[in-house]
């Protein structure tokens, strides 16, 4: 995706709020307007107490309709007038800016929300193989911290908005005051915001290595989380440990040095300004100090202008800081580069001939080697067909697509007579359901995880398919029982009782096509007894695909596909494959005989 201005970006991400832009410039002008007029009464308030009678017709305009407000009022009476005034202004000023801070804040927090959502739903709706593409740490970064950092953007976004409605009405007042010191201050200004765009001109480099070392630092949580049997088993502990204080030193360095540049814009912008403003009064007063009221009110105008041109520069560089971190986010969130599985139109209710691979292609990467070549199979309607091949074959590659997590690089997969890909997405996927080996567990209860295999499953159906996959036993031994929350990803169950939940999510879901992909081969022979029993009750009358290793397992198929190397080598019953004397008698062969060791 060709990389866009920061402030493009940001009006990317506006799109449906453009209406609060206006609102909030609105707000902010109105804030700074009743600032200024607070200010300039201060001329009034002055000059009452130097005479009884304000003078009208001066040649200063701003002046002039100031003293022609209070000319009518008696002497006696004007101080306090114009002092309520002023508090008035002061008072107005903080309700629009409190007003302003109120809208942001819900304005904010929606797009934030927003954010969040749409990368969510985006790495839903995304194509897996894109999933599989990139680091996790780094998509789980952008999710949480990104969103967040793109967050202070729209922030930083807003605040150049407001000072500069503010920076507008405060020349304009300082143009009526006088033009020509007006101009001079403009030029001097501009000096001091070139020198502060000099000395932070490193700040959108550092902004990018920010976004880069914080998705490593996500990298490296997410694997020593994921992988700590792993590397207490190894015992890998300080390995891991230099590994990820390597990595949160980078981080540290890094935003230590944003924080510097970033930071030494209000020093030197207070310091700089601090000596404009003392030239000016004292150069002023030695030429003219009749007018001092003007010059007071000028200065004073002056030195409420300063921090909102400090917060401008802060602002800006701030938002270039945070460019990298937007530019991440719109690059998850645009579709135009990204593969998606996407839904057909055709209704589909149930399978009545079988599933058809016709001359089927299929690479994860346009410069890998093809995972399925050319592959022309039928998985029949009703019947148990098998899998099989060594490692690396391709198996779990058909299931990927049996199930649509990837589209096909050439080649048809028909359903009965209609293209997979035509059918409706959530009808099709909803009539499957998948046992694996890697059983994931969300970290919720049981009866959470065995509802999610169909959500309006009442709790007696919940409890009958925890029975008919031997689970119900362990399950009610549990401390609260199905209420027993099973931890990250299950860590609290064993291997065989985190599959015979999972079995019981696919026996309540009651699908029509049931897929166990390698199910019981990490289980030791209690459990896979129990899950084969349970198996074998819940293929009656369905379409069963097995993958397999234990070929003893799938002694009882329909129908075997033995797959090599991406392509089919043999197809048939165990009686005819055996009598091949190929690949599946040599694997059956060579298992039976370590079998009889």
């Amino acid at each position: 995706m060709k990389k866009k201005h920061v402030y493009s970006n940001i009006l990317f991400i506006l799109k449906g709020y453009y209406w609060a832009i206006p609102v909030i410039v609105l707000l902010g002008t109105l804030s700074s307007f009743f600032e200024g007029i607070g200010i300039s009464l201060f001329i009034p308030l002055l000059q009452s107490l130097e005479q009884a009678d304000l003078q009208t017709g001066n040649s200063n305009f701003l002046v002039d309709w100031l003293n022609r407000l209070f000319v009518d009022i008696t002497p006696n009476n004007r101080l306090i007038v114009i002092a309520v005034c002023i508090l008035g202004s002061i008072f107005l000023k903080n309700l629009l800016i409190y007003s302003n801070s109120v809208l942001f804040a819900w304005f904010n927090s929606r797009i934030s929300h927003d954010l969040r959502s749409k990368i969510f739903r985006q790495l839903l709706s995304i194509s897996y193989s894109f999933l599989e593409g990139n680091e996790s740490g780094k998509l789980m970064n952008t999710l949480a911290a990104e969103t967040w950092r793109t967050g202070q953007a729209l922030s930083a976004f807003v605040s150049i908005i407001i000072n500069c409605c503010t920076i507008f009405v405060f020349i304009i007042l300082l143009l009526l005051l006088s033009w020509q010191l007006t101009i001079l201050v403009a030029i001097l200004m501009a000096l001091i915001s070139v020198i502060i765009q000099l000395v932070t001109r490193q700040v959108k480099n550092l902004g990018q290595q920010a976004v880069e070392t914080n998705s490593g630092l996500a990298n490296r949580m997410w694997e020593g989380l994921a992988g700590m049997k792993v590397i207490r088993a190894f015992g890998r502990e300080d390995y891991e440990q230099e590994r990820f204080d390597r990595v949160s030193r980078k981080v540290r360095n890094i935003f230590f040095q944003l924080d510097t540049l970033t930071g030494i814009v209000n020093p030197i912008s207070e310091v700089l300004s601090a000596i404009l403003l003392v030239c000016i009064l004292v150069i002023t007063l030695l030429q003219d100090q009749t007018s001092l009221p003007r010059l007071l009110t000028f200065i004073f105008i002056l030195y409420r202008l300063q921090p909102q041109v400090k917060q401008l520069d802060g602002a800006r560089v701030n938002l270039i800081a945070l460019s990298s971190a937007v530019e991440d986010v719109i690059y998850l969130l645009n579709s135009d580069d990204k593969p998606y599985i996407r839904s057909g139109k055709i209704n589909f209710n149930s399978l009545k001939q079988g599933i058809y691979f016709e001359s089927v292609n299929f690479a994860y990467n346009v410069a890998e080697k093809p995972a399925l070549q050319d592959i022309s199979i039928f998985i029949p309607q009703g019947k148990t067909t098998a899998i099989v091949g060594p490692s690396g074959a391709g198996k779990s590659t058909l299931i990927g697509l049996i199930c649509r997590f990837y589209n096909l690089e050439s080649g048809q997969i028909y359903v009965d007579d209609y293209p997979l890909r035509e059918l409706n997405l959530t009808d099709w996927r909803n009539q499957i359901a998948i046992v694996s080996q890697d059983v994931h567990m969300f970290s919720t209860t049981v009866l959470e995880n065995i509802a999610y295999g169909r959500l309006d499953a009442t709790e007696n159906e919940i409890i009958e398919a925890a029975k008919l996959a031997n689970a119900h036993k362990f399950i009610s031994e549990l401390p609260q029982g199905y209420d027993t929350k099973v931890g990250d990803r299950g860590v609290r169950l064993s291997g065989g009782q985190r599959q015979r939940i999972a079995l019981a999510r696919a026996i309540v879901r009651n699908p029509e096509i049931l897929i166990l992909d390698e199910a019981t081969n990490a289980l030791d022979s209690i459990s896979e007894h129990l899950i084969q029993e349970a198996l074998n009750t819940l293929s009656e009358n369905r379409t069963v695909i097995v993958i397999a290793h234990r070929l003893a397992t799938i002694e009882q198929a329909d129908k075997i596909i033995v797959l090599n190397e991406g392509k089919v080598v043999e197809q048939g019953n165990i009686q005819d494959l055996l009598q091949l004397q190929g690949l599946f008698a040599q694997l059956y062969n060579l298992q039976h005989r370590n079998a009889n060791i």
